[in-house]
Parts: C-alpha cells; structure tokens; sequence
C-alpha cells in the first residue's frame, strides 16, 4: 500500500514539471493524458494540488502554478547560502564598476540565475531568476561547467551533442574536455555577445573545497562600452570577490 502510495505522490508532483515556458497553462485532461492517468485521477491531482496553492485556476477551465510557489521562492532566496554571502559583494561590485552583477548555480540538470544586482543603467536581459539558461552559452554557465568532473563532463557532453553544435563548441570529447580545462586554468571566462548580441560578461567561479563550485558571480556589460572598459580590472574584481565570497563560505 505505501508502494502505491509514493507512486501516486510522485506522479502528483510530476504535474509542476508539466509547466514551462511554452505551457504556461494545462488543462486537466492535458495532466492526465501527459502523465498517462485516468482523467479521475487528473481531476484528483488537480483538486489536490489547487488546495495547497501549487497551482491555481487559470482561464477557460485551464490552471496554473500557485501562489504558493511565490512564497515558497521568498524561503529559497532567504535559504541560498551563496545569496546569504554574495549580496554584499555584489552591491560592492556594482558600485565599483556600475555595471549590474548576477549570481548563478546548478540545480540538477539546469543553470540558472539567483539573484541580480542592478547597475546605473541596468541591462536588458532576457534571462533572470527561474529562467534556465542555455548550458554552453555565455560567461556563467562556462564557468560552472568547467568545475565539472570529467565524468559528469562527459556525460553532459553525450546528452547534449545538438545543442553544443548549435552553440559552436569543440563536437569532439577530447576537443571539448580541453576547451573546459582552459577555462578552468584561467579561472574566469568573458563571453562577448554569447548569450544575448548586445551583451557581454565577466564571471568567476565560487570555488568549493572540493573542487566544485557554489555557483558563479558575473558583471554583465553592454558591448559597446566593453571597448571602453578596462576588462582585465573587471576581472580582477569578479575573481576577487568571488574569492572572498567563497572564503565566507568555507568558514561557515
């Protein structure tokens, strides 16, 4: 019965993982088609998940995700042990070189920024908090990437050969493997128009003890006034507060 039980409650919570960028809204046939239940137990799911505030009606018979969600993303950012440490470094980061800082992390098969500091003129950007990033594209996600064990690499670099093409990285392992350690060596990466055209970023990793890293702290900059600007200073300040961030950190 307790089997039956946890299969039920994990194919109830698999219903949060049926919304996304291009299905804001589900209806409860969709749910129960998707998730191949019969439609009683959709509408069971549904009914559950609605009283909880996970999800919420929507129009025309259709629903989305919660309020609760809302709040329970106030307790993750209070929660982030990276963000309880960055913030001030961020905010000292903005004020050195007025461009915005951003914060970014692994979270199971996504990256995704965490927190955003805004700049005298803060940037447009098309990716913020809980929106997943393109995996090979841009300065963060080159530099958490790099702190990858080679095993975990490699299996990244087998699931994702289309996507690596598309984004112009090494299509070969041996190839790719040593682009990253490059990276890594370096110990920062600045991507110039990667990930948006008009935009490019300084990142640094947070370095764990381990050899992983808590996340990455970027400045975004417009590029025209990457010409301007004196990059190797910005690099200078993101490692070292990245540096020091990872200081706090490891002294609990």
């Amino acid at each position: 019965m307790e089997e039956k039980s946890a299969t039920s409650l994990e194919r109830m919570l698999r219903v949060l993982d049926l919304f996304d960028e291009d299905n804001l809204t589900r209806s409860a046939e969709e749910i129960a088609s998707l998730l191949d239940v019969s439609l009683p137990t959709g509408y069971r799911y549904v009914k559950t998940l609605v009283e909880s505030g996970l999800l919420q009606r929507a129009a025309d018979s259709r629903y989305a995700l919660g309020p609760r969600i809302v709040v329970l993303d106030y307790y993750i950012r209070r929660a982030d042990p990276l963000l309880r440490v960055a913030i001030p470094y961020m905010v000292d980061l903005v004020e050195r070189t007025g461009f915005d800082c951003v914060t970014s992390a692994w979270f199971g098969s996504q990256i995704l920024d965490t927190h955003r500091e805004m700049g005298k003129a803060p940037a447009t950007l098309a990716y913020g908090r809980g929106r997943p990033r393109p995996l090979f594209s841009g300065g963060a996600p080159k530099v958490i990437l790099a702190s990858f064990p080679p095993a975990q690499l490699r299996r990244l670099f087998d699931a994702h050969r289309d996507e690596i093409a598309r984004a112009g990285l090494p299509t070969e392992w041996p190839a790719f493997r040593k682009y990253y350690a490059a990276i890594r060596r370096a110990g920062h990466y600045v991507s110039r128009g990667e990930l948006e055209p008009q935009l490019a970023a300084v990142a640094a990793p947070v370095p764990k003890a381990d050899g992983g890293v808590w996340g990455a702290l970027s400045v975004v900059i417009d590029m025209p006034r990457l010409e301007v600007v004196d990059v190797p200073r910005v690099v200078q300040l993101v490692k070292q507060a990245a540096g020091r961030i990872a200081e706090e950190l490891a002294a609990g």
